[in-house]
């Protein structure tokens, strides 16, 4: 007999939450009870006309949205009752105040990669640890960078075996909705510290996963890139790296033979695709880049720091509630509600 669909809430309707909800709103498996934020904006304007329930997280605010014009269905409190699960997308640093709101109403809980680890105890990339998230109170979907290591140097970890692996990354300056605020102009800005957070952060994922990371933030908000020397075990070579990748199940290749030759033709790609906002929530590696000499793997590869966390989301939901047991089984659902493939040509 199947299990009763999850009854899903989203806390926080900006960049990441509003994605969140219209991919649950796919899955055949969920149901998404209601939507909560504390203004009434455009993004909150356009999810109710595409029929999601609104609530106001903070009940203060409610009349404030009511004369924005958006009808709110109740408050976060109300919503909580409803729910089987909360998908918390509200901005860094607020998670860990949320969190006794959810425990305290008996609801699971995820929260994003802005939190801490030790908030939950629990970190989620749904290829590497989905069956140890199995029926948790709660866990954490991790950065968009952390999730592209840990589907890339992850993948090389989990089949061929990793030495060592050295990431440096690129970043975004800043998300495009935010541009008019804190764009960077003219400028590259070194993260301050050697390894940067996304290391440690994979090791929560990894823990045995011997990396270094360094990272940088430029003048430029179509996503991140990443390059990466991971020194492989054994004697293995191109084609084994190449093999394993196209087996991962959201790494894409593109090669700059098909004129895919940078971050805005991926990026062009996603919206000649019919993509909504040009997401892409795979990792567009380069594989005729990629290179193998003496048993080090070279690769460059795309992390869209927008879209490529939500179908982790999706599958950490079918985790705590156990609506699978198995990672692959649940991927293969998101993967085909979203429309998420290994070929972009």
């Amino acid at each position: 007999m199947p299990k009763p669909a999850a009854k899903v809430g989203i806390n926080g309707f900006g960049v990441i939450g509003k994605r969140v909800a219209e991919a649950v709103a796919k899955q055949k498996d969920m149901k998404l009870i209601g939507v909560s934020d504390v203004v009434g904006d455009y993004r909150v304007k356009l999810g109710k006309n595409k029929g999601f329930e609104i609530y106001a997280s903070i009940s203060e605010k409610a009349p404030d949205m009511k004369k924005s014009g958006v009808e709110v269905s109740g408050t976060l409190d109300e919503l909580l009752k409803k729910v089987d699960v909360i998908v918390d997308c509200t901005p860094a640093g607020l998670g860990a105040k949320n969190k006794v709101l959810y425990d305290k109403a008996g609801v699971k809980s995820i929260f994003q990669g802005g939190e801490k680890h030790d908030l939950t105890g629990a970190s989620f990339v749904a290829q590497c640890n989905f069956e140890e998230n199995l029926n948790l109170p709660s866990t954490r979907v991790v950065s968009c960078n952390t999730t592209g290591i840990c589907r890339m140097v992850g993948t090389l970890f989990n089949t061929i075996g990793v030495e060592k692996a050295r990431v440096v990354l690129f970043r975004r300056g800043t998300d495009p909705w935010e541009s008019h605020k804190t764009g960077l102009i003219n400028t590259v800005v070194p993260e301050a510290h050697i390894p940067s957070h996304q290391g440690p952060d994979a090791q929560t994922i990894l823990p045995k996963l011997n990396i270094t990371t360094m990272a940088a933030r430029g003048p430029f908000n179509l996503g991140h890139l990443h390059f990466a020397m991971v020194q492989l075990k054994g004697e293995a070579e191109k084609k084994d790296v190449v093999k394993a990748l196209r087996s991962a199940p959201r790494v894409a290749a593109v090669r700059t033979s098909d004129g895919v030759d940078s971050m805005n033709a991926v990026a062009e790609m996603m919206r000649d695709l019919g993509r909504a906002r040009a997401d892409m929530w795979e990792i567009a590696f380069w594989e005729d880049i990629l290179d193998v000499t003496d048993g080090e793997a070279s690769m460059v590869y795309q992390v869209h720091n927008e879209s490529v966390v939500v179908p982790e989301n999706v599958d950490a939901i079918r985790a705590l509630t156990g609506l699978e047991t198995s990672g692959q089984a649940s991927i293969s659902k998101t993967n085909e509600a979203l429309g998420i493939t290994k070929n972009f040509l």
